[in-house]
């Protein structure tokens, strides 16, 4: 079994830049999360709740999911230490094996591009989100700087659209919301927010 490289990174994962490159998606996603009050949120791939935890007060709860249980460790923590009481997590991984989970609204940050089929996790999500669910997915725009094995080198907005349509979503909106230096395997890069309805 390949060795997961978020476990090692768990410890020392929350980087000031990664904090700060945090509150800037924080701040666009809590937009999306208006009157989301009685909704149940899930995010998927949470690592160590920088983003999540900071939504609590927007939904009804949320569920930190994640494939590295050394995250989720770091997240628990947090819950602990803040005194959340509406958040909790699952060690899982959705591209191996299906849940029958089910959440009004299902979040991905800086996810994706490390997804290698972006085809199958996209109609795993849409399954598990109830009926006018929503997606919300923040990533790197396509960066053609990049290149890597085991990445995506960030994302087109039609392409994207395309197979969020082709996994049975009705509408997708896209848009880019921030440029940062060195923010993407230490290119510039920006980032954009999708919000898709199931």
């Amino acid at each position: 079994m390949e060795a997961n490289v978020f476990e090692e990174l768990a410890k020392r994962y929350d980087t000031e830049d990664r904090i700060e490159l945090a509150k800037v998606i924080v701040k666009e996603v809590r937009a999306e999360l208006e009157n989301s009050k009685s909704q149940s949120l899930i995010d998927y791939g949470s690592g160590t709740g920088l983003v999540s935890l900071e939504l609590t007060d927007l939904v009804d709860s949320i569920l930190l999911v994640d494939s590295s249980e050394q995250m989720l460790e770091v997240a628990k923590g947090k819950i602990v230490q803040k005194g959340i009481t509406n958040a909790s997590v699952l060690y899982s991984d959705f591209t191996k094996k299906t849940t029958e989970l089910k959440s009004d609204i299902i979040f991905m940050s800086l996810v994706l591009l490390h997804i290698p089929d972006t085809k199958k996790i996209l109609q795993e999500l849409f399954h598990i989100l109830n009926d006018s669910g929503k997606l919300i997915i923040v990533d790197f725009d396509k960066n053609e700087n990049i290149s890597h094995p085991k990445v995506h080198n960030g994302f087109s907005h039609e392409e994207l659209k395309e197979i969020l349509s082709e996994a049975g979503f009705k509408s997708s909106k896209m848009k880019t919301f921030y440029h940062g230096n060195r923010i993407f395997m230490n290119q510039d890069a920006s980032m954009f927010i999708s919000c898709s309805i199931k």
